[in-house]
């Protein structure tokens, strides 16, 4: 009988570790429920990013997005296979936790770390002026996503250190950061006009790479930002004014 009643106590908790890690807030799922072949490498969540170290409420690499949001995805992907290819997302939910981290380290001159790579010709103070950091972000409603194509099956993707040698996101396609994307004419999160949208100074393979992204994604439903190549927000969002602030943790 004890050992019945153990089992039963065992599976017990066994499903409520289900249940919390699936206690997204109502209308909203983690990626890979709705697609597991698109690729996550969330930039917030590890150190090589703009910051250079997690940022505050990315507690997982995790992708969660609004339902309706990953649906329109699944359906950019499954566009994007026909041809070998593949979404990669690099952030999608973001809390406003994270917003306000943003904020406080855009005044703190004494860190710059990630400079070289990330803002090498903008002054860090200048990020939200300048478009490329919102103090209210449209991540934090749900629907909105960073992503790039990559080759399918993805090429390895280089390994990060901290303090390794970093070289600018403007630098040429092969000797910046490779992170198996397909070349978009500039890294991912590089705060420099040459990552406008349609900006047509870069090199023309890139920009075709660009404007067929951007198609994809228009014709699923989700609008372009004018100063983020990677950035995209569902145009008949759920959540249009709603700006959550739950955390990025891990899904089943």
């Amino acid at each position: 009988m004890r050992i019945i009643h153990a089992l039963l106590l065992s599976l017990l908790f066994f499903f409520i570790l289900i249940e919390f890690a699936y206690a997204l807030p109502s209308g909203f799922v983690y990626l890979h429920q709705v697609d597991m072949g698109i690729l996550q490498d969330i930039r917030y969540a590890g150190l090589h990013n703009f910051i250079g170290r997690p940022v505050k409420g990315y507690e997982a690499h995790e992708c969660i997005l609004t339902k309706q949001a990953a649906q329109a995805l699944s359906l950019v992907q499954k566009e994007l296979q026909k041809s070998s290819l593949s979404l990669k997302v690099y952030d999608c939910y973001r809390p406003t936790m994270a917003v306000a981290d943003f904020i406080v380290w855009s005044h703190d001159s004494a860190h710059q770390e990630m400079k070289p790579e990330f803002y090498p010709r903008v002054n860090k103070a200048d990020v939200f002026n300048l478009g490329y950091v919102a103090e209210k972000s449209g991540h934090s409603r749900g629907s909105t996503i960073d992503l790039t194509i990559v080759p399918y099956p993805a090429p390895n993707q280089a390994s990060y250190r901290r303090g390794q040698h970093l070289i600018s996101c403007i630098a040429p396609y092969h000797q910046r950061y490779q992170d198996n994307s397909i070349d978009m004419g500039t890294g991912f999160d590089c705060m420099d006009a040459l990552s406008h949208g349609t900006n047509r100074t870069i090199n023309k393979l890139a920009y075709e790479h660009r404007m067929f992204l951007r198609q994809l994604m228009i014709n699923n439903g989700f609008e372009p930002y004018a100063y983020e190549w990677w950035h995209f927000t569902l145009k008949d969002e759920p959540y249009p004014t709603t700006y959550f602030n739950f955390k990025v943790e891990k899904g089943i």
